[in-house]
């Protein structure tokens, strides 16, 4: 503080007092004029003010926080002019077939990194990095980060968008090309075992992409995702909730699911017209049963193909008749006249394992 103190006169443009901490220039003349103010690459503010005495030093910081609000730029990171500067030299237009929405706010991003909880040398697996604001800040938190984008535009720009952006991390960025949806094991990643997924997922092919990654990449531990706000409450919904689904019950198979914080639509361009959110996935074994995951999701889809049957009506295709869906749902400790919104995935499992002996007691 008492560095700031010396240095508020200068800053003013005032003459130095006598009752001023500051010693007088050489001579007894005044102080003279105060250097323009400049930014370093941090926080600091640096000033030079020529003459100051012993007293005072030669150069004063002043501290100042940059502000993170929404909607401005932060260094490294990509703000709403560079988002559209990108799409217009990559002759891009945001297509809603493929769900393109892109970030351009600092803290956002910063946020889902944080809710994440990226640590350094971690590799991270993006899918859908589109122009790259949430790359960037990956990249930023000291991730590895393999971006796997259908585009072919928006994938060969990444690279020079990460050395123009942040040159110091464009070694720590793997671009594939290619279909999340067609994904089927770390071979395609290039031998890279990802711990975490963090992604900015198209809307459309939200849940498809998460429960492909799920089950083609083992080595994932955690998945924090924006989706729809809708797709994200209904990835957490719990069974009897009117939002709960077979989305809700094959996430369950994998992990736990929470819903992890709202996203306003003004830190998108262009902005959606539905609200989004954050939701956050950690991995957990499955529910212990004989029954396959294919046989599992069979149920759950079964189940939940139409809503207001009840599960005597909805299992019937697979049990062979309404008769064998019954004795499998009894044999499981479930009602028959039950409907599938009341049911956990250990039951549906459960469930699977009675219909699998139902069918091989059929003639």
């Amino acid at each position: 503080m008492a560095g700031l103190w010396r240095l508020r006169p200068a800053l003013r443009g005032l003459r130095c007092r006598a009752d001023c901490c500051c010693q007088a220039a050489p001579g007894g003349g005044r102080v003279g004029p105060v250097a323009p103010l400049r930014r370093s690459a941090g926080t600091a503010l640096t000033t030079s003010v020529p003459g100051l005495g012993r007293g005072c030093q030669e150069t004063a910081h002043v501290k100042r926080r940059v502000s993170q609000q929404s909607g401005q730029h932060a260094e490294g990171l990509l703000g709403p002019s560079q988002v559209r500067s990108l799409c217009r030299d990559l002759g891009v237009r945001p297509a809603k077939a493929l769900g393109q929405n892109f970030v351009h706010d600092a803290g956002t991003v910063r946020r889902i990194v944080r809710t994440a909880d990226v640590r350094e040398g971690e590799v991270v697996l993006e899918v859908g990095p589109g122009l790259g604001s949430l790359t960037l800040a990956l990249l930023e938190a000291g991730a590895q980060v393999i971006a796997v984008e259908v585009d072919p535009v928006l994938a060969g720009a990444l690279p020079q968008t990460v050395d123009s952006h942040m040159p110091w991390a464009s070694h720590k960025l793997e671009v594939v090309t290619m279909d999340a949806l067609t994904l089927s094991g770390p071979e395609q990643l290039g031998g890279l075992l990802p711990s975490r997924m963090v992604a900015n997922l198209p809307y459309n092919v939200a849940v498809p992409v998460l429960l492909t990654a799920l089950a083609c990449l083992p080595s994932l531990e955690t998945l924090t995702v924006m989706v729809q706000a809708e797709v994200a409450d209904r990835l957490a919904a719990l069974p009897g909730s009117r939002t709960y689904g077979a989305p809700s019950a094959k996430a369950a198979w994998y992990a736990s699911v929470r819903r992890a914080g709202a996203v306003a639509r003004g830190v998108f361009w262009p902005v959606p017209r539905v609200d989004s959110a954050l939701v956050h996935l950690r991995r957990r074994e499955p529910p212990g049963t004989c029954a396959s995951r294919e046989e599992v999701f069979a149920v759950i889809d079964a189940a939940f193909a139409q809503r207001r049957k009840t599960l005597r009506q909805a299992l019937a295709p697979l049990a062979g008749s309404a008769a064998g869906a019954e004795s499998a749902l009894r044999s499981a400790g479930i009602a028959p006249g039950d409907r599938g919104e009341r049911l956990d995935v250990t039951a549906f499992a459960a469930v699977a394992e009675q219909l699998r002996r139902v069918g091989e007691e059929r003639p």
